[in-house]
């Protein structure tokens, strides 16, 4: 089963002037990154600094990247990840359980009573509701619980609400919206669908990947009326089916967006995201040289809600509604000591974590509007006060066989700075070795 992998531009791909040498991708990134931290004189081939696995709550620790496994890529060339090309057959099995289960997936027509597992404790009553039923709209989702059809240990809840492992929830007839009958898009819903189809980096009968703008939410909120599951209605199929959210990102952050287009998909892919199978890499622009250059920070994160404003804090162990957080880094390139491109990789998927973790170790994120903690800091002429936060790349097993690897390009304002500072956006990403616990 063939599919279209976007992929940054690989090394071999590049000039020959380009490259330094014909080293292992480690030996280079050794070479480039951890000469300068320590003196010549103590430096020695094959020696790497290295600390403790053990978690820190306040500060990060190192981590060294890990061999490659030793599949091949066309040429002979090594690869994360290997895909059986030769033999297609031995996918068929897999595609027809597939489709049983999709067949076999109806939404509920009766009043039903539901036990919160531990996979699901301090989860928001929505995200509750999406996870145990992936064909649900946002919209519906919202006015069963706005009428009070859904109660939790017998009462009223709020979509917002945190469920607990062991509580009853009432979940009551559920249904998918309308389908959209065929040839009856409006001129409005031609747009959003070509907006959409503009935004595409990856698509097959059961995933799609958007490149989400800077500025776009990815779903609703108070007085918001244009966002990403709102333009996915014009995306129902025959059945009714519309396309619904795996994950999400922030609003001023741009990049992969993992959409499925059928219930099935929703629910491996999902699955996958709980089970750490996913791997997902982000660009960020930060204030100064984080040090080391390579680490882990690991803390907990709780969310402070206001009346116009949420933002994470980093709490203690047991606090309440605290949740571990780790996240991964790497320095892929500084600019005169003020400015550092890095890549980093969340092994969590804490709402602002990423945000909230640089400005916790002093490096926060330029242009985020919550989280930067510097105070009589100018921004470098030239640079825009907007976020720079990119989802790069995601990686993540294909529900049908195979792998999706779609990679995201620097949005307009990012690509702007990174053009001032001199900074390459084709050179390694040393996160992509990072440990993944």
């Amino acid at each position: 089963m063939s599919r279209r992998i976007k992929r940054t531009q690989t090394r071999s791909d590049r000039p020959a002037e380009r490259r330094k040498s014909d080293r292992p991708r480690e030996d280079r990134f050794k070479a480039d990154r951890l000469k300068a931290d320590r003196p010549k004189s103590d430096r020695q081939k094959g020696d790497r600094p290295h600390a403790p696995r053990g978690e820190r709550t306040s500060r990060s620790e190192e981590w060294t990247p890990r061999e490659r496994p030793a599949a091949k890529r066309a040429g002979g060339k090594p690869s994360r990840f290997a895909v059986d090309r030769e033999r297609p057959d031995l996918h068929k099995p897999m595609v027809a359980a597939a489709k049983k289960q999709d067949a076999e997936a109806p939404l509920p027509t009766k009043v039903q009573t539901v036990v919160v597992t531990a996979d699901e404790n301090n989860m928001r009553v929505d995200r509750f509701l999406e996870a145990r039923f992936p064909g649900l709209s946002f919209s519906h989702i919202q006015r069963i619980v706005r009428k009070g059809e859904l109660r939790v240990n017998g009462k009223r809840a709020d979509s917002k609400d945190r469920l607990e492992e062991g509580q009853s929830v009432r979940i009551p007839p559920l249904k998918l919206d309308a389908p959209k009958v065929a040839g009856s898009l409006s001129e409005a819903e031609r747009k959003t669908l070509d907006s959409l189809k503009a935004m595409t980096l990856f698509e097959d009968d059961d995933v799609l990947v958007l490149n989400k703008p800077a500025g776009l939410a990815v779903q609703g909120g108070s007085g918001m009326t244009r966002h990403i599951d709102q333009m996915l209605e014009v995306m129902r199929d025959a059945k009714g089916q519309k396309p619904r959210l795996v994950h999400r990102i922030d609003r001023e952050t741009s990049g992969c967006l993992l959409i499925a287009k059928t219930r099935f998909a929703a629910t491996h892919l999902t699955g996958a995201f709980r089970s750490r199978s996913a791997r997902k890499i982000y660009w960020a622009l930060v204030v100064g040289v984080p040090k080391p250059k390579q680490g882990r920070i690991s803390t907990y994160l709780a969310k402070d809600e206001g009346e116009e404003d949420t933002i994470m804090r980093v709490a203690a162990h047991g606090d309440e509604g605290a949740s571990h957080a780790v996240t991964y880094y790497a320095v892929v390139e500084a600019s005169a000591n003020k400015l550092t491109w890095v890549s980093l990789k969340p092994v969590t998927g804490r709402t602002h974590q990423l945000r909230a973790h640089m400005a916790h170790i002093d490096h926060p994120i330029i242009g985020d509007p919550k989280y930067f903690n510097k105070e009589n800091w100018a921004l470098p002429g030239g640079l825009q006060n907007r976020l720079h936060l990119l989802a790069r790349r995601i990686v993540i097993p294909h529900p049908r066989g195979g792998v999706i690897d779609a990679t995201a390009p620097l949005p307009p304002h990012m690509l702007q700075s990174w053009n001032l500072l001199g900074l390459e956006a084709d050179r390694f990403d040393p996160i992509e070795n990072a440990p993944e616990e």
